[in-house]
């Protein structure tokens, strides 16, 4: 009888030592808190200083971030815009005054990425000064046609709806038929952290006739209203490149492969099932970051970015089927719904990834939270956040 006891408590101590320390249990099945999970889109971090949320990126060995160079990209948005003053006319400048003024739409003052976008228009204009707040900017300049002109940024605001939602297309329509009112002829240039808010100050009924706009995603619409000739530019952070990115380090995690692999493998190199993004795409180690580079978009080359274009390195594979759960931070947000949603759904298929997508409302992170659950179901999860501070309250319920 000791005997018998005394195995059955070998038994039990062994399978909890099993359960707690390993990455399966006794029935070998992979418990959540071992599972993949890529942010993307939003990478964990501190909205008053930007700094990386490492606690997040390390929440597993599994757990990464693919998006795109948002400081890389708010410098091709500043080039872009100087490229094409350099060689403006000087009606430009509407007053005669000798000063070019512009407007400034903000997404999101704690958003990394808005961050960078104000950042790298304020640099390439002269009118940074050291802080991403839109208050603090200073006097700048620039050459139109060899010749210097002061530029003075007369206003820049954060878009945020009156439900509390950033990068707001509504609240970039209203605030664009104040500032035209308010500053009149002073307006010479408009300038946006994304195309969703451009696009947004175009419906205003008294937009400036003729006064260039810049925007930044490079989204269907804004594509063709740059053919158009209604939008004067936009930045590609190549979507298609991030989407199928975050689905091929979802899959090479899925498939046991680790280190360098992970984010090799299927991106600059071809994967077991000869698959490779063509675009190019960097790994960033202390960040855990797989970032797609940025590319200017204007009235010579649009036609290049039009949507429907794939990327043709990627076709169907083999790969056994797995499910994953993917959080949106937003269901009306522009760019994600679409663009970063349509790629999302080509690809999975042919990675072998079956996508089960919830969407929050862009304003409470339990929006997102409330539905991100039944996680037994699902080997893998992909989370894009409402708030960039809010990655412990996903790695906190997939630790029980």
């Amino acid at each position: 009888m000791k005997k018998t006891l005394s195995m059955a408590l070998a038994v039990l101590t062994v399978s909890g030592l099993a359960f707690a320390g390993g990455a399966k249990d006794a029935s070998n099945v992979v418990l959540n808190k071992d599972k993949p999970l890529v942010f993307f889109n939003r990478q964990p971090s501190d909205p008053t200083t930007g700094a990386i949320d490492m606690n997040s990126m390390n929440w597993n060995a599994k757990t990464y971030y693919v998006g795109f160079d948002a400081a890389g990209g708010g410098a091709v948005q500043g080039k872009m815009i100087t490229d094409y003053l350099a060689t403006a006319p000087a009606s430009i400048d509407r007053n005669g005054d000798g000063t070019i003024g512009y407007v400034l739409c903000i997404g999101d003052v704690g958003h990394n990425d808005s961050k960078a976008r104000t950042e790298g228009i304020r640099k390439a204009l002269g009118t940074w000064n050291g802080s991403t707040d839109p208050s603090v900017k200073k006097d700048g300049s620039v050459v139109i046609g060899g010749k210097s002109y002061k530029v003075v940024e007369l206003e820049g605001k954060a878009m945020t709806g009156t439900d509390g939602s950033t990068w707001n297309a509504n609240a970039a329509t209203e605030a664009m038929g104040g500032w035209a009112t308010k500053f009149d002829k002073q307006i010479d240039m408009v300038v946006s952290n994304n195309d969703g808010m451009a696009m947004g100050c175009l419906q205003a009924s008294n937009y400036p006739a003729g006064v260039p706009i810049f925007g930044y995603d490079a989204n269907a619409d804004a594509i063709e209203a740059i053919g158009a000739g209604k939008l004067s530019g936009t930045v590609s952070q190549n979507v298609d490149a991030q989407a199928c990115g975050t689905l091929q380090v979802l899959r090479n995690l899925l498939d046991g492969l680790t280190a360098a692999d992970v984010y090799t493998k299927g991106i600059s190199a071809p994967d077991a099932y000869g698959n490779k993004i063509s675009a190019t795409m960097q790994y960033v180690a202390d960040k855990k970051a797989l970032l797609a580079a940025n590319s200017a978009v204007t009235k010579a080359n649009w036609q290049d970015y039009k949507a429907g274009k794939r990327d043709m390195g990627v076709k169907q594979s083999t790969a056994a089927k797995k499910k994953v759960l993917l959080t949106i931070y937003n269901s009306a947000d522009n760019f994600l719904s679409s663009s970063y949603l349509p790629a999302l759904k080509y690809y999975a298929p042919l990675l072998g990834i079956d996508l089960t997508i919830v969407q929050g409302d862009g304003q409470n992170e339990a929006s997102c939270l409330d539905k991100f659950t039944n996680f037994n179901n699902f080997d893998a999860f992909a989370i894009n956040m409402v708030k960039t501070n809010s990655g412990r309250d996903y790695t906190d319920k997939l630790a029980y």
